[in-house]
């Protein structure tokens, strides 16, 4: 079996989508054939701004040794796992200006056929969590990407709220709960699952 590279990327203020995309790093590395790589997004947020809120200064400061994602990981990876929050219903800045620099590996067709999904959460249930996901894929469209959601595919969608387009949540320790991880561990091994038949397909196996 021919190994996958699974880039999973993260941006997190205060923690949620940091321990949303630990689940799927763990899906992926029990996984047969595949080689991980966990990285953020890199946080441009003003000083002032992120030391106003003590939970997202606590988590800068757990997590500045994680590698920030690079283009060259994005040439490297045969599937994306995205995980970030919802920005009144549409994906955060930080995230928009790492896509926005992608354009040299899109020109070359380096993004062609990458396989991705996205995870989101919100300050609500109703905070813009599907347009979120909706906004993640609109780029991927424009990079030729595959992009795979956990659909109806499994019971654990109706358990950890049924979102088909990925693994959501409402922000809270409460509610990162058995149910959303394995509806995590779902949709990365779905996610990897389809992406084995992709490489395998463009590679003649």
């Amino acid at each position: 079996m021919e190994e996958v590279k699974l880039a999973i990327i993260y941006y997190s203020s205060t923690g949620t989508n940091y321990q949303l995309a630990k689940w799927a790093e763990e899906a992926g590395k029990n996984s047969e054939a595949a080689e991980v790589r966990f990285l953020r997004i890199r946080e441009t947020a003003p000083e002032e701004a992120i030391q106003q809120n003590e939970n997202w200064a606590k988590h800068v400061e757990a997590t500045k040794d994680i590698p920030t994602v690079s283009l060259e990981d994005l040439e490297w990876a045969d599937a994306f796992i995205f995980s970030a929050p919802t920005r009144y219903g549409n994906l955060p800045s930080q995230l928009t200006s790492f896509f926005d620099t992608t354009g040299g590996l899109w020109l070359k067709g380096k993004l062609v056929n990458k396989v991705v999904s996205g995870m989101t959460s919100s300050a609500n249930t109703h905070g813009g969590q599907e347009s979120t996901l909706l906004s993640l894929y609109k780029s991927m469209y424009h990079w030729g990407a595959i992009i795979v959601t956990p659909a109806y595919t499994s019971e654990v969608q109706f358990e950890a709220g049924g979102n088909p387009y990925g693994v959501s949540v409402s922000e809270g320790k409460d509610n990162l709960n058995d149910n959303i991880k394995e509806a995590v561990f779902h949709q990365a091994k779905r996610t990897l699952t389809l992406a084995r038949w992709v490489k395998a397909g463009f590679s003649g196996g």
